[in-house]
């Protein structure tokens, strides 16, 4: 019998550009700082393909730099699509190593797009007898589909893997037939490669026509059929649709020669995958390709590969079934704690050793654990049940203060295990923290510490949760298993970061500023704080008629109703009816923009813009606090406990969920009366709030060393005034509200690289009259512009930039070729230093306050901070003495060459405080 040719033509672009952004929040960087996002990805979905659909042949084909006859037709075409990300281009060398370490052929001619030439080798072949599979998610490649030409769709987060041959593309865009696809897409245009297509024609109009007129053609030859304004744009729209229909349309027979001989899947060569998989630090890839190879060879045949991956599935069927080896190298000394006489031999142990790692597997509810592991030198793991006893002797390991306890994500731990009467004391080592310093701007995850660091795979929490309804379906050997693994892993990346700190000169700031801080911030969210129910209950009652309110206004103003929150609605009101905008921006999807941004631009042209973004801040106060908060109040305390996010910011500011503290909004009115609905724990507390006097000033100011600025803050004058009186040139007794509100914009404005063109749009005047205030503001603080270009041009050449404490932020577009690209970098690299060391700063403070209030024994509490700001539960009877520590600690936690200034208040609520 012959064998089936099976041909998979690869569209390189739109899976390496898929796979880059599928990564975007959280790009693959390796230990180099390269990232390899886009190379990840992409060799995924290639070993995928060969792995599920065994094809005999295959190839990669590539768009060029030339220009094509659709950019000679139509100079527009594509025109409007972004410079090329600098971490996608540097994936590119890789990606050509990796089809030449495949012997997969890399196929493109000059003038032409891969989408024609995957047209020509795809009718080509299937007059040779060939199935043919073009692997893209691009729709318009559903106009070559026929009997044995498929559209092979790679999986994405939301969707599984699909083929799509006739029959699917005639239902997917609801066509007759397949010719019809052509003509489709161009009567839609494509917003993404500047395709026009017929104007007010979506995709349900276009299917209409289609079943009333069969082509673009045939709906030209019967526009006296059509009505009204409908009428007037198709007649209107005749030649761009037919160019439009050209644009869409993939040529079949490019002048390009076809080897199908070279598309022949092979061999790899072994030596050359293992070399670039061992650069790109894709360990488990390379186990998955070479797991049962032991003896080296040259090449491996494909087919090996294939048949080798089909029948892995038999070990480790409890976690990965594919990838197992990494458990084998660990070699874990896995001791069960059954008897005080077993506990004893790992407390003397850990005692004499000063450290112990540990973790702890939580249950459902992440109230209680199931187990706790503990790991020693040499790999030596203890595995503990929970129980009664157990935890009596786990108490004395966590409360021992010459045990230093190193964990992940500790602070969680130290929280539940209050709940059981345990309290943590001694050193601590985060090591998800300490990565964080390391590299702030990866991933945490500890698997993907493993993997990267150690070579090695832990067991995947949510595969082998997936499936079982609760914890208490996982077997006890899974438990054992998973949670010595992760003990042990911790334990191994901790003197591996220890290390890494040190030589970046980071581990003074880890060790006396983030590791402290963890208690501090259990010790907050545990207090949690008080909330007024009524006063929210009755303020949504508020808000909702105002609401109802600015709804009728818009309705009124627009002379219709629609619905407010639906964008595409809102845009034909704003643009075709109103005609707010001549050049309305519009989406990549083609719809009008209604972004709180757009509208800002537009809202003077029109009272109904306001009133628009009036409303829809009405709804996220509503949606997003006032009903919110009350569902967040914890049934046993009554009270909110926000989590404190220690190990998210680039720049070293902690952020807050559940809920998020620091967004909650204090520029209008209605914003800040959130404020008023938290309240201290009884009448015997009031709340205190405690602020930073423009701290990020005052540190430019230190570390600029700028005399203008010094001499101002160590006078105590009003900075924005000082500042007004300079640029402005006149007697600072004659600086009135709008130079002072301009001065501050400019003050502010600097610390983030603000332009010109930013500043004209912040305070309201031309870019002219911005331009010469900033040069002027330069001109009288000199310094602080030398510090800046300081700044800039040290990060360019260590890509990165430091604060006060040695707190480090990465920069690795600060060399970009792509200037918006690297503006941003530039940005950052001025404002890191000095946002970063405020965050140090008052995270410092924050530990000195705490552990004074713990020494004296004091019923006032901390409860939340807030960016610059602490809030606390001051019993009234300590005020005097809240006071005083809270203003000491704060002003005096650094030495800088400006003085630190607090200012307190206090009150019934968080609004009245501050």
């Amino acid at each position: 019998m012959k064998e089936e040719k099976k041909l998979f033509l690869l569209d390189a672009y739109a899976l390496i550009y898929r796979a880059y952004f599928a990564f975007i929040k959280n790009p693959r960087i390796n230990s180099k700082g390269v990232n390899t996002s886009a190379v990840f990805g992409f060799t995924n979905s290639l070993l995928e393909v060969i792995k599920k659909q065994k094809p005999t042949h295959l190839a990669v084909v590539f768009d060029t730099k030339e220009p094509t006859d659709r950019h000679i037709q139509y100079p527009e075409y594509k025109a409007n699509r972004e410079e090329m990300p600098d971490g996608l281009r540097e994936a590119l060398p890789y990606i050509d190593k990796l089809l030449e370490a495949f012997n997969i052929p890399k196929l493109f001619k000059a003038g032409f797009e891969a989408d024609d030439i995957i047209g020509t080798i795809a009718k080509r072949a299937e007059k040779t007898g060939y199935q043919v599979y073009m692997m893209t998610p691009d729709k318009d490649f559903a106009q070559l589909v026929s009997k044995n030409i498929f559209i092979y769709r790679p999986a994405t987060k939301w969707q599984p893997t699909s083929i799509l041959g006739e029959k699917e593309v005639l239902e997917k865009f609801k066509i007759k037939k397949i010719e019809q696809v052509i003509d489709f897409l161009a009567m839609m245009g494509d917003s993404a490669d500047n395709i026009p297509g017929i104007n007010g024609v979506g995709e349900k109009t276009a299917q209409k026509y289609l079943q009333k007129y069969d082509s673009i053609e045939g709906l030209f030859a019967n526009t006296n059929k059509l009505k009204g304004k409908i009428k007037e744009k198709v007649e209107s729209s005749k030649e761009i649709g037919l160019l439009s229909k050209k644009l869409v349309t993939i040529i079949t027979d490019v002048p390009i020669d076809i080897d199908f001989s070279s598309m022949l899947l092979k061999g790899i060569d072994e030596e050359k995958v293992r070399k670039l998989f061992s650069e790109l630090e894709f360990r488990n890839i390379l186990q998955r390709v070479f797991s049962s190879t032991n003896q080296p060879e040259k090449k491996e045949n494909i087919k090996e590969f294939v048949k080798k991956e089909s029948n892995s599935n038999s070990q480790m069927s409890l976690f990965f079934k594919e990838k197992n080896t990494a458990y084998k190298k660990q070699e874990l000394i896995i001791k069960t704690i059954d008897s005080k006489e077993v506990f004893s031999q790992l407390f003397l142990r850990a005692e004499k050793e000063s450290q112990v790692a540990f973790d702890i597997l939580f249950t459902d509810d992440q109230n209680t654990f199931s187990a706790i592991a503990f790991t020693l030198k040499d790999n030596l793991t203890y595995y503990l049940e929970n129980n009664s006893d157990n935890l009596q002797m786990a108490k004395l390991i966590f409360e021992h203060q010459k045990i230093k306890k190193i964990g992940f994500n500790l602070k969680a731990s130290i929280k539940i295990l209050r709940g059981f009467d345990i309290y943590f004391r001694g050193k601590l080592f985060d090591v998800q923290i300490a990565h964080y310093l390391l590299k702030p701007e990866q991933r945490h995850e500890l698997d993907i510490m493993s993997e990267n660091y150690l070579d090695e795979e832990l067991p995947n929490i949510n595969k082998i949760f997936k499936n079982r309804l609760t914890y208490k379906d996982i077997f006890k050997k899974e438990f054992q298993i998973l949670i010595t693994q992760r003990s042990a892993v911790i334990y191994k990346l901790s003197s591996l970061f220890y290390e890494k700190m040190k030589n970046n000169k980071i581990e003074e700031l880890f060790k006396n500023v983030e590791m402290p801080l963890i208690y501090t911030l259990s010790e907050m969210e545990l207090q949690g704080i008080n909330l007024d129910q009524e006063m929210l209950k009755k303020y949504s009652e508020q808000l909702y008629v105002e609401e109802s309110n600015l709804e009728k206004e818009i309705y009124n103003l627009s002379e219709e109703e629609f619905n407010i929150g639906s964008p595409k609605q809102l845009g034909v009101v704003l643009y075709d009816k109103l005609k707010l905008s001549s050049k309305p921006k519009k989406t990549k999807t083609g719809q009008y923009s209604t972004s709180e941004e757009t509208l800002n631009q537009i809202k003077e042209s029109h009272i109904i813009v306001s009133k628009i973004l009036e409303y829809r801040a009405v709804k996220k106060l509503l949606s997003t606090y006032v009903n919110a908060l009350p569902e967040l109040i914890n049934k046993k305390s009554n009270r909110i406990h926000t989590t404190f996010n220690q190990a998210v910011t680039l720049t070293g500011r902690l952020s807050s969920t559940n809920p998020n503290i620091q967004n909650i909004p204090i520029r209008t009115e209605r914003g800040m009366k959130v404020r008023q609905a938290f309240v201290p724990s009884n009448n015997n507390y009031k709340i205190l709030a405690a602020d930073y006097s423009q701290i990020e000033l005052r540190i430019m100011a230190a570390l600029s060393k700028d005399k203008g600025m010094l001499n101002a803050f160590s006078q105590g004058l009003d900075i924005h005034t000082a500042t007004a009186a300079k640029v402005y040139k006149v007697d600072i007794d004659n600086v009135d509200r709008l130079m002072r509100s301009n001065a501050k914009a400019v003050n502010f404005g600097i610390i983030y690289g603000i332009s010109a063109f930013g500043l004209s749009q912040n305070i309201g005047i031309s870019r002219t009259e911005a331009k010469k205030i900033i040069d002027q503001y330069f001109e009288e603080f000199p310094k602080i512009k030398e510090y800046m270009e300081l700044l800039v041009s040290q990060a360019r050449e260590n890509e990165y930039v430091e604060t006060i404490m040695g707190r480090r932020r990465y920069l690795k577009d600060i060399n970009s070729r792509n200037a918006v690209i690297r503006s941003v970098a530039e940005r950052n690299a001025i404002n890191a230093p000095i946002q970063g060391s405020a965050a140090d700063i008052i995270k410092k403070a924050m530990i000195e306050i705490n552990m004074e209030i713990y020494n004296r024994k004091m019923k006032s509490k901390m409860l939340l901070q807030v960016h610059d700001e602490l809030v606390f539960d001051m019993y009234v009877e300590e005020r005097t003495q809240l006071i005083q520590i809270v203003k000491s600690k704060m002003e005096n936690t650094i030495k800088l060459d400006v003085p630190l200034i607090v200012d307190i208040g206090e009150g019934e609520n968080w609004l009245e405080a501050h």
